[in-house]
């Protein structure tokens, strides 16, 4: 159980307020002390954290810069009711006329009526269509819908889809082809066990390719180029047939109807797009920088003196001067590019001067940028600068860890201080408290002696 104690009783002091005067003697200068080193340490993380993502945004604008999809690209127009159009960047320049002759079909042959009940007849038919084909065995009692679902189960089957039609008649068994074109032709051949006769018009041989009825050719679709040249595919595509072009045909031209233009430009565009998100991220990196490193008007940055923050940037600013050297055919800079700096160290894209260059040789400027097999450009080279800094393992990283495991020890070291102060509290307490005791217990004696001193005789009152 706890003991109550009564502070002061004895002696007349004021304990809790002597001892609270003793323990904030050392508690408080302490507590300044690691609050501030806390509040230091912290502000580092956050810094070191904030540059991070600064580079690591120019690191993501850098990779727009280097991917090579994003030079030399091609703009093509044509698509219309006819034709539909994909393209590469392989695409050659130009202007081509494109006039839809035939569209692909799938082969499908019909059979002659059969009554949904008979017996078609027993033996093998062997079917084929382009590359593959298949058997089946046909008992003696089965019906055309017991044919129709042994075709379509069939595992060795992936070019022909069966189905049956019902008239007024009977049943008819179609054979669909799944691919268009002439090579797709269906063929079915029969080895009639009911009469031996593999091509009458009894029994199984009614399924034989020459009794069927042919209700759609198969037919490969066929366009002309620019009136003189004539492609053929077996489906409505047309792939490559141009270079970097493929067309899918839709819909045949008659004689009245006009040719389909294609029309093949070159478009640059994202190159500035590219390079203006990179400026954007940059100039990012600057204003934190000049954040972090600032002095004067009564303000210091976070990170002031620090060689890390201007380590990096030195090096950001070294590869902006950095020239790309093609041999025999001279050098090129970002600033030829047009991608300058002013007094503040941001940076500006001058348009004209950008595009100017880029009409006039685009693959320059891709070397520059992106480089060639056996040189890094621009892009590649600041992004290995950048991943020294920024990768999990890089200096930053390393930077925030070690600054967090500081700030773990600043946390344990408060704890252990506030045991200690929880201590001597204690103690400060218990020492004050016996001593108030031993008070009231000498006050006690005092005047227990002090009245029988009174009550002896002789003594003389004044009263």
């Amino acid at each position: 159980m706890a003991t109550i104690t009564f502070q002061g009783l004895g002696s007349g002091l004021q304990v809790g307020e002597i001892v609270e005067a003793i323990v904030n003697a050392e508690k408080v200068p302490y507590e300044s002390r690691i609050s501030y080193k806390e509040s230091i340490t912290s502000a580092d993380i956050s810094a070191a954290g904030s540059l991070k993502s600064a580079l690591e945004e120019v690191q993501t604008a850098l990779a727009g810069i280097a991917d090579t999809e994003a030079y030399q690209q091609r703009t093509v127009s044509g698509a219309d009711d006819y034709i539909s159009i994909t393209s590469s960047s392989d695409a050659g320049i130009g202007t081509y006329d494109i006039k839809v002759d035939v569209l692909a079909s799938a082969h499908k042959l019909v059979s002659e009526e059969i009554d949904s009940e008979e017996a078609v007849g027993e033996g093998r038919l062997s079917i084929s269509s382009g590359e593959n084909s298949f058997t089946i065995d046909v008992s003696s009692t089965e019906t055309l819908s017991e044919i129709r679902d042994k075709i379509n189960d069939s595992t060795d089957n992936d070019s022909v889809n069966a189905t049956i039609i019902t008239d007024d008649n009977g049943q008819r068994l179609v054979f669909s082809s799944k691919e268009t074109g002439v090579a797709n032709a269906i063929t079915v051949t029969v080895d009639d066990i009911g009469d031996t006769n593999n091509t009458d018009t009894v029994g199984l041989s009614r399924l034989a390719s020459l009794n069927l009825t042919e209700a759609t050719k198969a037919i490969d679709a066929q366009i002309t180029i620019d009136n003189t040249i004539t492609i053929s595919s077996a489906t409505n595509e047309f792939v490559n047939v141009i270079d970097g072009i493929d067309i899918t045909a839709k819909k045949v031209q008659s004689v009245d109807d006009s040719d389909s233009q294609i029309s093949i430009t070159e478009d640059n565009s994202n190159i500035e797009k590219s390079l203006t998100e990179f400026v954007s991220a940059y100039n990012k990196l600057v204003d934190l920088n000049s954040n972090f490193g600032q002095v004067g008007k009564g303000k210091s940055g976070v990170m002031i003196g620090d060689s890390l923050l201007r380590g990096v940037m030195s090096k950001i600013r070294n590869e902006f001067t950095a020239s790309f050297d093609f041999g025999g055919d001279g050098t090129l800079t970002l600033s030829e590019l047009g991608i300058r700096s002013d007094q503040y160290g941001k940076m500006s894209i001058d348009s004209d001067d950008l595009n100017e260059y880029i009409d006039n040789n685009v693959d320059n400027v891709q070397q520059l940028l992106v480089g060639t097999d056996s040189k890094p450009g621009f892009a590649a080279t600041l992004t290995t600068i950048l991943d020294f800094y920024t990768e999990s393992d890089g200096l930053l990283q390393g930077r925030i860890d070690s600054k967090e495991l500081k700030l773990e020890k600043l946390s344990d070291e408060r704890l252990a201080f506030t045991r200690k102060m929880d201590s001597l509290e204690a103690r400060l307490y218990a020492q004050y408290n016996a001593m108030d005791l031993l008070v009231a217990g000498l006050n006690s004696t005092s005047s227990y002696l002090m009245q029988q001193l009174d009550n002896m005789p002789g003594v003389v009152r004044n009263s």
